[in-house]
């Protein structure tokens, strides 16, 4: 059974070529254009959220850490998808609260082989 996964990427192809992957799979996605766009789409029933680390008005890490202060939303996994490879960066996301972390550029099968890590 498909899961509802919220996805935050400020590229407009980004957001297009995970949909299309995860929608592929059967999932429902909602795309957020940043953090903060992100967060007003959060609802309690998300199964999974996808961040990158770099956009405007709310990075990944910031997003993250809004996310975890929630009593409901401690728990929802969460990959962050960004360019940075950095072991500080991932650091950071690690303590944060992410789950998970991909390198950009990736493929499909890293993509749906984490998401089956992290949500079955």
């Amino acid at each position: 059974m498909g899961k509802k996964i919220l996805i935050a990427d400020d590229s407009t192809s980004m957001r297009t070529m995970v949909t299309y992957i995860l929608s592929e799979e059967g999932h429902t996605v909602v795309a957020a254009i940043d953090g903060q766009d992100a967060l007003s789409k959060f609802s309690g029933d998300v199964n999974l959220i996808i961040t990158d680390l770099n956009m405007p008005k709310l990075n990944g890490i910031e997003f993250i850490r809004k996310i975890r202060s929630g009593i409901i939303n401690r728990f929802v996994p969460i990959i962050m998808l960004t360019t940075e490879s950095e072991e500080t960066k991932k650091e950071e996301g690690r303590k944060a609260g992410a789950t998970a972390w991909i390198v950009k550029p990736f493929t499909p099968a890293i993509l749906l082989e984490t998401l089956k890590k992290v949500i079955g």
